[in-house]
């Protein structure tokens, strides 16, 4: 995952967390300032505009996504290790930015209408891809049965963490590397017996 070095960064954190926690891209810039700890003013130097800063939130996404992408390419793992370490990222970016939901949910609301959204829902499409090909080489499942594993594993790694606000799933998954990669082995090894 992409990390933060700068002010610019901090704010698009911040807006991304705004964005999942509100359920809807619609923040006021006096919010994300707030949150980021900056002026309005520091928003509007690096930005210009509100859907400037929206367009960099989304680029910010992609960035994210496709680093989650190289990891299912790294040749250093086995498969099933590239499973299991691409679903970490997942959820620790669903932890850390709960906005991406609204970013793909509004991307598939507006797709054909705008260069970005477009944008958003292939790298996304490509990541979701690479995964279901690990995943049905690593439980070596028929077309039928696959089907539902892949919903299976899907759900497991994004409804935890996407509903924590919710539902307690406990904060060690959450919040602890060591126990999400557990919590996911554990998850390939079910879906792998049966």
């Amino acid at each position: 995952m992409r990390e933060l070095n700068s002010v610019e960064e901090k704010i698009l954190d911040r807006a991304l967390y705004l964005m999942g926690k509100n359920r809807t891209s619609d923040i006021s810039i006096r919010a994300i300032a707030k949150e980021a700890n900056v002026n309005v003013s520091a928003i509007n130097y690096y930005f210009r505009t509100k859907e400037e800063m929206l367009n960099q939130v989304k680029e910010f996404f992609i960035t994210n996504t496709l680093s989650v992408s190289s990891i299912m390419d790294n040749a250093e793992y086995d498969e099933e290790e590239r499973l299991v370490l691409s679903a970490n990222e997942i959820m620790e970016y669903i932890i850390r930015f709960p906005g991406i939901t609204v970013l793909l949910r509004e991307a598939a609301m507006q797709k054909g209408q705008d260069e970005i959204s477009d944008k958003i829902l292939k790298v996304n499409n490509e990541m979701t891809e690479k995964i279901e090909k690990l995943l049905k080489s690593v439980t070596k499942s028929d077309e039928t049965l696959f089907q539902y594993k892949n919903m299976i594993f899907m759900s497991s790694i994004t409804h935890p963490v996407d509903n924590g606000d919710v539902l307690y799933f406990g904060e060690t998954i959450a919040n602890n590397r060591e126990e999400r990669i557990n919590y996911i082995r554990h998850l390939v090894n079910i879906l792998k017996a049966n």
